[in-house]
């Protein structure tokens, strides 16, 4: 059950898949404000370090799958959009070279809703028809992590190809009714009190990675609300300090006109964006993931970058079982294929 990781990141899409018992044997990430906090919490895993494009599809080992989230800030909706265009939304041809040359059983490959967008309709297609052209019969959907023990609304595009010879198509799983709340997530954490960046030590942290970017908010956002309650799921995550939400224990904000809000004066608790540790916790990372940065901002980016690890795990799970009814359908024929003597000698009983 080997498993090959591309565009790693910290590895939360990684650990979903360690956690549903397959076997990471190659990362590859290049920017190396990552690579401390990968190699901390992936000990065991091989990290490549170098630009996708200067690896030979021969270096990297065989495997059963292929996993990772090409970048997707060109195709992010919040961005400029540039998508294929954009060097960085090229790096997916990268991504469908590894697959066509390795030909594993499977690959998963996760991207945010943007990619779906009219504007991209186009390149989306030419890269699902890439992937089919490989040999992969194809299935992607648009996913709501919150759907999936994650206490976040975090929409999300999920491309899962099957090689042709499984004769079957990835149905996705249904995900669970029950939602999580930021009480579910982090409401310990609220009786620790975090650290604030602009303070002279902020790894002072009794909690690792529990301190939290201080300083102003721009007009955009303030241009909506970013508080969620208690008994709410959180907002997207995203990677940067900047838009990290604000921790429930403030007011919700007012509503003054159409894109402008206020801090509610009454609040019985000042504002705060949510901490590194809180924004992971909301990303389902267990406690001893620890993140290593020097600089806080590249904290939160890690964090809002990753797959959740429980969406994860739901998503590895179940191609973990359709690879096991493979593997039990070849099974069953090649014993079909033994060729048994068609008739057996019966021995009579002895006699006493």
């Amino acid at each position: 059950m080997d498993v090959v990781a591309l565009f790693s990141g910290c590895g939360g899409l990684d650990l979903g898949f360690r956690k549903a018992g397959f076997n990471l044997v190659f990362s590859n990430e290049y920017d190396r404000s990552i690579w401390a906090t990968y190699e901390l919490n992936h000990p065991n895993v091989k990290l490549d370090k170098r630009d996708i494009r200067n690896i030979e599809s021969s270096e990297i080992p065989d495997c059963i799958g292929i996993i990772g989230g090409p970048p997707c800030q060109s195709w992010s909706e919040a961005g400029a959009g540039r998508g294929i265009n954009d060097s960085r939304g090229q790096l997916f041809h990268e991504y469908i070279r590894i697959v066509r040359d390795k030909k594993p059983l499977f690959f998963v490959a996760e991207n945010v809703s943007g990619i779906l967008a009219e504007k991209h309709a186009h390149a989306f297609t030419n890269i699902l028809s890439m992937f089919k052209d490989s040999g992969y019969e194809i299935a992607y959907k648009l996913l709501n992590a919150v759907n999936f023990n994650v206490p976040q609304d975090r929409k999300r595009v999920i491309i899962v190809g099957y090689r042709e010879d499984m004769r079957g198509v990835f149905d996705f799983p249904q995900g669970s009714s029950e939602i999580l709340t930021l009480k579910d997530a982090i409401y310990d954490l609220s009786l620790v009190e975090p650290i604030s960046s602009s303070e002279l030590n902020p790894k002072s942290a009794t909690i690792p990675n529990h301190e939290y970017l201080d300083g102003g908010f721009s007009s955009i956002y303030m241009s909506r609300n970013r508080v969620r309650g208690w008994d709410e799921p959180s907002f997207t995550i995203q990677a940067g300090g900047r838009h990290a939400p604000i921790h429930p224990q403030a007011n919700k904000m007012i509503f003054v006109e159409q894109d402008k809000r206020i801090f509610d004066p009454n609040s019985p608790k000042p504002y705060r964006r949510l901490s590194v540790r809180e924004c992971a916790r909301i990303q389902t990372f267990p406690n001893e993931f620890v993140f290593k940065y020097d600089n806080i901002n590249d904290g939160y980016k890690m964090v809002g970058n990753a797959v959740p690890v429980n969406f994860a795990h739901a998503l590895a799970s179940k191609i973990m079982l359709d690879i096991q009814d493979y593997q039990n359908m070849g099974y069953c024929k090649l014993l079909r294929q033994i060729d048994y003597p068609k008739r057996l000698t019966v021995l009579s009983p002895i006699s006493v």
